[in-house]
């Protein structure tokens, strides 16, 4: 929904399953109409589309995109970003580190990143904004064992940002993509961030003479920068002081825990073979970071103790709207902070999408029915935003 601030919001669609466009609009039927009735009842309403290359091809065949486009009209929603993170499957199966596959050195990630603007630019009006989220470059292991991907990850970011800034002019929209940082990946960190587009800028003038930068910048997500101990005032003064675009923000809170022995049998609830969960070690104290883990198993599975005052925090997306409870805490601090500096800089970023996509894989306490979850997010952000002057 667009808020009296200009910020769009919304929730990410990847909650649910879907990979055809078949599951993905009947999940909007069944899912995201009654929560749009609850939420937003007489006003138009935002979707924050996930698509993956499947979904995206056959929605863009015609007949689909039209009758989707009436649809909308019929309901009086809208789309303004689309999650294109995960390229294949989702949900009900393995996706752990392929989630980052194919990654920015391919042609099938740029293929399907442009496909998803051209769908944007079907589904919004002329003079809008419009943004794609896709993944932080690759994962750090992909490139470790072949050190040529970065060479093709700038080259392809060159040439995604012209294409896109040439769509952009010729629809009369500002479309751009945010790369998103995230734990045990080629940008994790917002330092890495910075000096990853530093990189890109020295490799191709276009960078900047053909301002790309206006085109391609970062997808900020919560749960993420919280996970690697950042202050998120300062972590996003870091991006705008590079200069870097603010493309969107995922509102997303992450699992925080002392590595204790209740700590670590607590854990155990969390273990699950569909997502990563990288674990950051480090002392809340100072920020400083000590350990990363690639995924909790890994973490658990190590013997050494913890010194004292350590805290592990765990990517897990957790509800908005409710502590996880003990022995957890959560990271929505690092939210509250991230929407203060949103609150004194305004303009900075107008895109704003819930995403705790766990759901299925939720312990049983944590997991309400799916529409009240999204309707208690809705009601917790609404209200976070309203206290900052911002909704």
């Amino acid at each position: 929904m667009k808020l009296s601030s200009g910020i769009e919001l919304a929730y990410c669609t990847n909650v649910h399953r879907g990979e055809t466009w078949a599951e993905t609009f009947a999940a909007l039927e069944r899912h995201t109409l009654p929560v749009r009735r609850r939420v937003a009842p007489g006003r138009s309403y935002a979707i924050g589309l996930r698509l993956g290359q499947r979904a995206a091809a056959e929605l863009a065949q015609p007949a689909t995109l039209l009758a989707f486009q009436r649809w909308l009209a019929q309901h009086d929603c809208t789309v303004f970003t689309i999650n294109g993170f995960p390229y294949g499957s989702f949900h009900g199966t393995r996706v752990k580190e392929q989630v980052y596959a194919p990654d920015w050195s391919t042609p099938e990630r740029v293929a399907y990143t442009l496909q998803l603007f051209e769908l944007l630019v079907a589904l919004t009006p002329p003079g809008a904004s419009a943004s794609v989220s896709t993944v932080p470059a690759s994962f750090k292991a992909f490139v470790a064992a072949e050190p040529a991907r970065k060479k093709a990850i700038f080259a392809n970011l060159t040439d995604c940002g012209r294409r896109i800034a040439a769509l952009a002019k010729k629809s009369g929209r500002d479309l751009h993509l945010g790369l998103e940082p995230e734990p045990c990946c080629l940008i994790e960190t917002t330092a890495e961030t910075v000096d990853f587009f530093t990189e890109w800028r020295a490799s191709d003038r276009a960078v900047e003479g053909e301002g790309l930068l206006r085109h391609v910048g970062v997808n900020y997500d919560c749960c993420h920068l919280a996970i690697e101990f950042e202050s998120a005032g300062a972590a996003l003064d870091r991006l705008a002081a590079a200069g870097l675009r603010l493309s969107k923000l995922h509102l997303s809170s992450a699992l925080r825990v002392t590595p204790d022995a209740a700590g670590r049998a607590a854990l155990a609830a969390f273990v699950e073979p569909t997502y990563l969960h990288q674990v950051v070690a480090g002392d809340p104290r100072t920020g400083a970071v000590r350990r990363r883990y690639t995924d909790l198993p890994d973490a658990l599975a190590d013997p050494a103790p913890a010194p004292a005052g350590e805290e592990w925090r765990v990517h897990f997306h957790v509800p908005l709207h409710a502590a996880p409870g003990a022995p957890f805490a959560d990271t929505r601090d690092h939210l509250a902070d991230a929407l203060d500096w949103l609150a004194r800089h305004r303009g900075a970023c107008t895109h704003l999408e819930m995403e705790t996509y766990t759901w299925e894989v939720l312990p049983p306490a944590l997991r309400l029915p799916i529409e009240e979850q999204l309707v208690r997010e809705y009601e917790w952000t609404l209200a976070a935003l309203a206290a900052r002057g911002l909704a």
